[in-house]
């Protein structure tokens, strides 16, 4: 199998990119909270590495501390709903900008509190591209399974489990200090980007006390048994995604069948990945649908109405 793959950054990293291709980035790490005190967490034993695509997008690999970016509405704008966002990258590396930073901005512009969740990942090599052989597995089954045809759950990725727990504290912690940030503790949403909206579907049907209020599953994997009293669920992906063509209908079959409430749109095209990216196709327009779906749950006031975007 090949160490990199011609498609969006999904649960293989290496899209498109190679080494020449990726230069360190410069910038400063950003002011996180984080999820635990200091060396609770087990070091991997090599340093966080931040590298850049050549679109400019950082990756982060080897995180080993983890925490909650806060990106706050305008003073007085606030509506008590905060969203805590799961960037994707396989559980080996984490899209923060693309799948976090830039989402958590627009969201800010609609009232929302939005967090960016900087879990667990996986160990990697000192050279970020020499991705680790677990992951390479897990991409053979990724698209064995798309190209069967065959509806199948994928089996839980290795950097799955510290990532669930690394959301649940998250979600605690939101919880606890709402009263600081003007939350109401009954209206914490997660909004999961590909590894991330697996790491979202866990933490809807995990241990009831720490479930989101609400989940946003996009361009997701299927996770069961879905619990008749799952939080609702917007559920958004492109039938060209090349990865996961038919999971979006299958979370939401899931959710339907459990008597969960849930909403789905498949686009035509987007790929796997599409994020904020404009691609001149309906998928352009899925973050409006989103703050759509949250006023019509009440979530936004309907008097914050933009278009989305």
């Amino acid at each position: 199998m090949k160490r990199s793959f011609l498609a969006p950054a999904f649960l293989a990293i290496a899209a498109v990119i190679g080494p020449a291709a990726m230069a360190r980035a410069n910038s400063s790490p950003a002011q996180i909270i984080p999820l635990y005190a200091k060396g609770t967490v087990a070091s991997l034993g090599v340093p966080e590495t931040r590298v850049r695509q050549p679109s400019g997008e950082p990756l982060m690999f080897n995180v080993s501390e983890p925490g909650l970016e806060v990106f706050r509405p305008a003073p007085g704008t606030a509506n008590g709903t905060a969203v805590i966002i799961a960037p994707g990258g396989g559980f080996v590396a984490l899209e923060y900008a693309a799948g976090g930073t830039a989402v958590a901005r627009k969201l800010a512009q609609h009232g929302v509190t939005a967090f960016v969740l900087k879990y667990r990942t996986i160990r990697s090599a000192a050279d970020p591209m020499q991705l680790p052989e677990v992951h390479l597995r897990e991409m053979e089954l990724i698209m064995a399974r798309a190209q069967s045809g065959v509806p199948a759950e994928v089996p839980p990725f290795a950097g799955e489990p510290h990532a669930i727990e690394d959301g649940e504290r998250a979600i605690a912690i939101v919880r606890q200090r709402a009263a600081e940030w003007g939350i109401d503790p009954r209206r914490v949403g997660v909004i999961g980007f590909s590894a991330g909206a697996y790491l979202a579907a866990d933490l809807a049907i995990g241990v009831k006390a720490s479930r989101p209020d609400f989940v946003a599953l996009l361009y997701g994997g299927l996770r069961t048994p879905v619990p008749a009293d799952a939080p609702p669920a917007f559920i958004a992906a492109a039938a060209d995604d090349a990865f996961q063509p038919d999971d979006a209908v299958l979370l939401y079959n899931a959710w339907h069948e459990a008597g969960a409430a849930a909403e789905v749109h498949v686009y035509e095209r987007g790929g796997h990945g599409f994020g904020l990216m404009r691609k001149g196709a309906t998928s352009d327009y899925w973050l409006h649908e989103l703050i759509w779906w949250m006023q019509s749950r009440g979530l936004i006031a309907r008097e914050n109405q933009g278009d989305g975007q």
